[in-house]
């Protein structure tokens, strides 16, 4: 046997062992990409951005902070009633500004910002990893698929073209279902960073003056 066949033959070997963990992986992945689409579902029914709430509280905000009533500004902030990340933002620096501790307010928004990019990250791997892993158990199957053809074995071909078209149609639907997830997520968190940044461009004018 020359290099190039024993090369060859470990190479088979290998992507044909790793047709099992790949339909494996793949199964999880259906159920991953079930669950955020739950996740999903709940996050949207508590999503509510009330611009006039907003407005309401940077008025009272604003007219606090140059009188010095940092009390009365942080229950303002504390009040405020928006998405979750924008509320959960608000509740924590109201601790902050009544203690007057404006670094750490601006630290807390980068936490935020992390925690947002963070959450996409979840799907957008997803995204990414179940194409490939259906392009793998597309095209893992092929090499048994093709030898039964040459050999006349029809079973042999149909059970793995089965496999393939089934790991391509599995790996497409949770790629399609995190793709989504994704793209709709990023949108609710920039108009959530887009709320943040405007609570601490008050803040950090009012605290300038």
């Amino acid at each position: 046997m020359s290099n190039m066949d024993l090369l060859s033959q470990t190479m088979y070997v290998f992507s044909s062992a790793l047709l099992y963990p790949v339909m494996i992986l793949l199964t999880l992945l259906v159920f991953v990409s079930l669950i955020q689409l739950g996740e999903f579902l709940s996050e949207y029914s508590k999503r509510n951005r009330d611009r006039s709430n907003l407005e309401i509280g940077c008025k009272k905000i604003r007219d606090s902070l140059p009188n010095s009533a940092f009390s009365e500004a942080s229950r303002a902030l504390e009040g405020l009633k928006q998405n979750y990340m924008v509320t959960s933002f608000a509740r924590e620096a109201a601790k902050y500004l009544e203690e007057r501790n404006f670094p750490a307010i601006e630290k807390l928004s980068e936490e935020y910002e992390i925690k947002m990019a963070k959450r996409l990250e979840n799907t957008k791997i997803s995204s990414t990893v179940a194409p490939m892993l259906g392009l793998m158990g597309t095209l893992i199957p092929l090499g048994p698929a093709l030898i039964g053809l040459s050999q006349g074995d029809l079973e042999t071909l149909a059970q793995n073209l089965m496999i393939a078209f089934a790991t391509t149609v599995v790996g497409l639907f949770s790629a399609g279902i995190a793709y989504v997830l994704t793209q709709v997520r990023r949108r609710w968190y920039w108009e959530d960073m887009s709320d943040i940044d405007y609570i601490l461009d008050i803040l950090e004018e009012k605290s300038g003056n």
